[in-house]
């Protein structure tokens, strides 16, 4: 056996340990409380959210991965930080527009890759207070504000950092400046933990903790061990109702509240990040506005309102919700276009939001004309695209009546052994056509 065959051999029986020890230390020990759990079945009732990714960032207008895209040192980064004033930032005006949407949630990044804290950590003068001329905590002002309106706050936490040595950097960032010989873990561990519980304990209600960053050591030759199960804990016993999710593009582990699923549906890997099995956890898909998550100033291809608000429906369709991303400017402006389009897609909301508000998957999967929600024994028909006058629908002997949503004019219907088919006067036509189906319990 030669040295390459051994190293093989050594590092299959390696990764077989550690696989080993991983799954013992995951055996069923987390138990959720009543709380948690009410405020999953409202999590999953909420359909939709906004996610705002935001910081120091926005300023490069060059989207959120600008630093290690470009191998830009951290120092240098950094001294963005002294000219960061977003002077129109209005923590008011940014969560009445997402509620008027229809948003039942907001999910604000606290700290991104790049190390830079949204709110008066004690951790690190590397924070919009201590580290900026705008010396504001954006988190109080916008977590203050959520509550005033009524409105769940969630919060963004990066597992990884492009600035600090102690990080040991994973296939990202390896091109900023950090020092590798620097890597400390147990440090680094102890002052994301540190800034978790400041997130927890100053700011009233916090809806959900969003990790990332577990990705950034999937090709490592020996799995990295992120201790989640002792951070987890530390979420569920500061606060029990807050809800852990963690975009790891895997199927859920233990301690995790919520199943996310980057850029696709449940079920769906269009973007190639999520393979992953569908859990029976409450599913969220987080979707861009445009093409990225932070500004970036030449990325003006907006999806239409159309499109967002029939992705929404499709989301509701899968029994999930959608977080939508919104990117502010650096000036603390929501762009134009996302709040042309938040308004959109509020104004549907507030004629329709019955039909995917606390629903569920419906009884039909997904079909090319559309998707189906369900509420009880209510089953909403959401045609997106459909180029005749009748529609078959597979529910043998469960409907007793069918009708258009919008005037409640009935629906002629044929039953057969195969279910039933619609007749419509007209071909539907618009962004979503609704009808309503009263089913037999």
């Amino acid at each position: 056996m030669n040295h390459t065959h051994l190293r093989q051999l050594v590092l299959t029986v390696l990764f077989s340990l550690v696989a080993k020890v991983s799954m013992a230390q995951q055996t069923p020990s987390y138990i959720p409380t009543e709380e948690n759990l009410k405020a999953r079945q409202e999590f999953a009732d909420s359909k939709l959210g906004i996610f705002i990714h935001w910081g120091i960032y926005s300023m490069f207008a060059q989207g959120e991965w600008y630093m290690t895209n470009a191998n830009i040192d951290n120092k240098e980064y950094a001294k963005a930080a002294s000219a960061f004033y977003p002077v129109n930032f209005d923590a008011k005006a940014w969560v009445s527009a997402i509620k008027a949407a229809g948003a039942k949630y907001i999910c604000f990044t606290s700290r991104h890759h790049d190390g830079f804290s949204m709110w008066h950590t004690a951790q690190s003068d590397y924070n919009i207070v201590d580290a900026t001329p705008f010396g504001r905590d954006v988190i109080k002002e916008l977590a203050d504000e959520c509550h005033r309106q009524g409105i769940k706050l969630h919060l963004y936490y990066s597992h990884i950092d492009w600035t600090r040595d102690d990080y040991p950097a994973g296939r990202t960032g390896r091109h900023t400046g950090k020092d590798m010989q620097k890597a400390d873990w147990p440090s680094y561990y102890g002052f994301m933990n540190r800034q978790i519980t400041e997130l927890l304990t100053n700011y009233g209600e916090i809806g959900a903790i969003w990790f990332d960053g577990w990705w950034d050591h999937d090709q490592d030759t020996v799995p990295f061990d992120w201790q989640l199960e002792e951070q987890y804990a530390l979420i569920h016993r500061l606060q029990p109702a807050c809800l852990v999710g963690n975009n790891h593009h895997q199927t859920p582990i233990e301690g995790e509240d919520i199943q996310i699923f980057e850029r696709d549906l449940p079920g769906e890997n269009k973007a190639g990040l999520s393979g992953q099995d569908i859990s029976r956890l409450p599913l969220e898909t987080c979707q861009t506005m445009n093409g990225m998550w932070g500004y970036k100033i030449i990325d003006q291809n907006y999806k239409s309102a159309e499109t967002l608000i029939r992705y929404l429906v499709s989301t509701s369709g899968k029994g999930a919700n959608l977080l939508l991303n919104v990117g502010p400017q650096p000036n603390g402006e929501l762009p134009a276009a996302a709040l042309e389009r938040l308004s959109a897609i509020g104004e549907w909301t507030s004629r329709y939001g019955e039909t995917i508000y606390g629903t569920t998957a419906g009884d039909i999967a997904a079909q090319e004309w559309g998707v189906t929600t369900r509420k009880g024994d209510r089953l909403f028909v959401h045609i997106f695209d459909l180029d005749a006058k009748e529609l078959h629908l597979p529910l043998q002997g469960k409907v007793k009546k069918a009708f258009v949503y919008d005037t409640k004019q009935p629906l002629k219907m044929k039953r057969t052994n195969e279910g039933v088919t619609l007749f419509f006067d007209e071909v539907p036509t618009g962004t979503d056509y609704i009808v309503e189906l009263n089913l037999r319990k």
